[in-house]
């Protein structure tokens, strides 16, 4: 079986917490030492989770992160946003692997972090250390990292349905317009009125229009893609949908210069040619229903030839490549496993 790897899991009651403890209960090199949770310490985790049951026999504990990291090689952090800051600085100082699901880490700018999220960063120094979690764009980087961000789950699908044409330079950098709809469980589960059945269900609301804090790790990473062309400023409107779980992201942007389908279409797989978990449709659209469960993005790539646009679509499940099972992949490599460990189960269809 290999060496085992003592792993702990820091809000591990939400959703993205509870699939970081189902796939790495099944994970063959983790032993998971220790779950929290704030809101239900002290409870058995399959009370929580019916679907753990026999599976999962610990019980939710109360984060202190200092006797956490004494417990663990390695920790996921799948707390809220701003709440991760000074527990990820205790376990990377006790010399652990930090894998943070937050947005605590995952901008280079600490100005631009303490802008969107409201909040003053109590470790900047941290941020130059932290490698942003998208395996297909950073693998390199992440196998040496004690300390990754692991993205958001809109970026998630933003970036890989655009990264090559802006690794190939190909994008007009003001025409580019992001659409994505998200299942109910992407807003996290501590309970809001627009989350409420009567009001999700039969319904399909945009929010945080031009405001969404997921916008500043989009242009982030686009722009590196760049290599110092310059910023990249991207349209970004989410949408809530009547789906528990899964992201569908739409983008639209204008080329520099006029390319044929089938050319754009062979970049895309020249690009993602060795990406384990990267699929690319020609004949079939992506759609969130044929990922769900699975660490697979869906990608297609398609032309509106009369007006001039590319369109690109993007299918995750917004539960795993967009959280848990991404972390793994990451926390893999960082860990000197093959990143595909522990993720390679078909999802669940329909």
């Amino acid at each position: 079986m290999g060496k085992k790897f003592r792993v702990a899991i820091a809000g591990a009651s939400g959703y993205a917490g509870a699939e970081l403890v189902r796939l790495a209960s099944a994970h063959p090199h983790f032993t998971i030492t220790a779950v929290t949770s704030e809101k239900s310490a002290g409870q058995v985790v399959a009370s929580v989770f019916p679907s753990l049951k026999g599976i999962v026999d610990h019980r939710f504990e109360a984060l202190a992160p200092e006797a956490l990291a004494e417990r663990a090689d390695a920790v996921f952090l799948a707390l809220p946003h701003t709440k991760s800051q000074d527990p990820v600085a205790i376990c990377i100082k006790a010399g652990k692997f930090v894998v943070d699901l937050s947005a605590d880490y995952r901008l280079k700018d600490v100005g631009a972090y303490e802008r969107w999220y409201q909040t003053t960063h109590t470790h900047p120094q941290l941020l130059k250390d932290a490698v942003y979690g998208l395996p297909e764009l950073h693998r390199l980087a992440i196998a040496q990292a004690k300390l990754v961000a692991s993205p958001g789950c809109y970026p998630t699908a933003a970036i890989l349905q655009l990264a090559p044409l802006f690794a190939k330079r190909l994008v007009q950098p003001e025409t580019i317009v992001i659409d994505a709809k998200s299942g109910v469980s992407g807003a996290g589960r501590s309970p809001a009125l627009p989350y409420h059945f009567p009001e999700a269900h039969e319904s399909l609301e945009p929010y945080k229009i031009g405001q969404h804090r997921h916008t500043p790790e989009i242009e982030q990473e686009l722009s590196a893609l760049r290599d110092q062309v310059g910023p990249v400023t991207v349209t970004f409107t989410p949408h809530l949908v009547p789906m528990n779980r899964g992201i569908l992201s739409t983008a639209y942007c204008r080329l520099t210069h006029a390319m044929p389908l089938a050319d754009l279409r062979d970049l895309y797989r020249e690009f993602y040619k060795s990406e384990r978990f990267v699929r690319l449709c020609d004949e079939i659209v992506p759609n969130p229903r044929y990922i769900k469960g699975t660490n697979y993005c869906d990608v297609g790539v398609y032309a509106d030839a009369r007006a001039g646009w590319v369109v690109t679509v993007a299918a995750v499940d917004n539960l795993v490549k967009g959280a848990a099972g991404q972390a793994i992949q990451a926390m893999n490599l960082m860990l000197g496993l093959p990143e595909e460990t522990g993720l390679t189960a078909p999802g669940s269809y329909p």
